[in-house]
């Protein structure tokens, strides 16, 4: 047992030795107050408070550290001060420039799946040639882990509305920042979308532009079942993959978490691109119907903000109240309030 001198207040160290002197260790478990950094010039210095702890676990050959975990403020409903941010704005951009590749790169693999495959087309050999829907599916899931990684650290790497609705719902985004968000994410759906037509018009037309509609055959309700159901996996996946929970536990996690959610994705198109065409984004199908401008996607529109918006409230619901018993919390806050008035 020893103490540190330089600490305000003694915090104890702990060592787990070997029983005999002459036998090497092969675990030692070290627990430790994680120090601030200290101001010894201030006379204030001794005054810090020391608020984090951090365990460590050392083994022979390797090492990792397991950190005590915090749940962050909630944020805001309505938090003005963002109106005047730099970060804010870029954030805006962030969330624009890449809802405008993540259409313009699928939008342009589906017509181009569509004009590979069309019979009437000349200079066709095979008509079960192109990408195929395993393509298009890798193309969407791909483009978001892409882009989930490059706009993490700036917007949140949202590209889609119905996370952003499912993350304004569990706190983690004041409501301007959420409906800012989406504003960006429609605006730049349709300026992707629209690149595409000025690029290829004649393709884009022939092929039905990439806009989503319900598939014959299929009823309203398991369209809409297809589009809650997708969205609830996707959410789910970005609640699970940024837990801070999960990041404080495991360093790597936050690196790794477009992985997860671009496979979601890809899963998600996988099952539901026959039915649907597959939504799951309310911007993707937004921006499509805007330029494509026919009456069949536009009578199956709602169905790709209904959907996808209730299947971001289940997934958040869930993710919060369930699995991290929000609820549970709740109720015990409120019971402790009542018993101390």
């Amino acid at each position: 047992l020893s103490f540190c001198p330089y600490i305000p207040k003694p915090y104890p160290l702990f060592f787990i030795t070997p029983i005999s002197p002459d036998s090497q260790p092969k675990l030692s478990l070290i627990l430790r107050q994680q120090l601030p950094l200290f101001n010894f010039k201030s006379p204030k210095a001794q005054n810090t408070s020391i608020s984090k702890m951090t365990k460590e676990v050392v083994g022979e050959g390797g090492s990792f550290t397991a950190k005590d975990y915090h749940d962050p403020p909630p944020a805001p409903l309505i938090d003005a001060a963002e109106l005047g941010q730099w970060s804010f704005y870029r954030a805006l951009i962030a969330e624009f420039i890449a809802t405008l590749l993540f259409l313009y790169i699928t939008v342009l693999t589906v017509i181009g799946y569509k004009s590979q495959v069309d019979p009437n087309k000349p200079g066709v050999v095979d008509p079960c040639g192109g990408v195929g829907i395993l393509g298009i599916a890798w193309a969407f899931g791909g483009m978001i882990f892409v882009l989930v990684y490059c706009t993490a650290g700036i917007s949140g790497g949202h590209i889609n509305p119905a996370v952003t609705f499912g993350l304004f719902l569990a706190r983690k985004v004041s409501l301007i920042r959420a409906v800012m968000y989406m504003v960006a994410q429609c605006l730049g759906a349709i300026c992707g979308v629209g690149l595409v037509k000025a690029f290829q018009k004649s393709y884009y037309t022939r092929y039905g532009g990439g806009a989503n509609s319900l598939n014959d055959g299929y009823s309203t309700g398991t369209g809409l079942g297809a589009e809650i159901i997708g969205t609830f996996v996707l959410v789910y996946t970005v609640f699970s993959a940024t837990d801070p929970k999960r990041n404080a536990r495991d360093s790597h996690i936050p690196v790794l978490a477009p992985l997860p959610i671009g496979f979601a994705v890809f899963m998600v198109h996988l099952a539901t691109i026959p039915i649907t065409g597959t939504g799951i984004n309310p911007a993707r199908s937004f921006g499509a119907a805007v330029i494509f401008n026919e009456e069949k996607p536009w009578d199956d529109h709602w169905i790709f903000w209904v959907g996808p918006f209730i299947g971001a409230a289940l997934a958040a619901f869930f993710h919060q109240f369930i699995l991290r018993a929000g609820a549970v919390k709740a109720l015990g806050s409120f019971r402790s309030s009542a018993s101390a008035v």
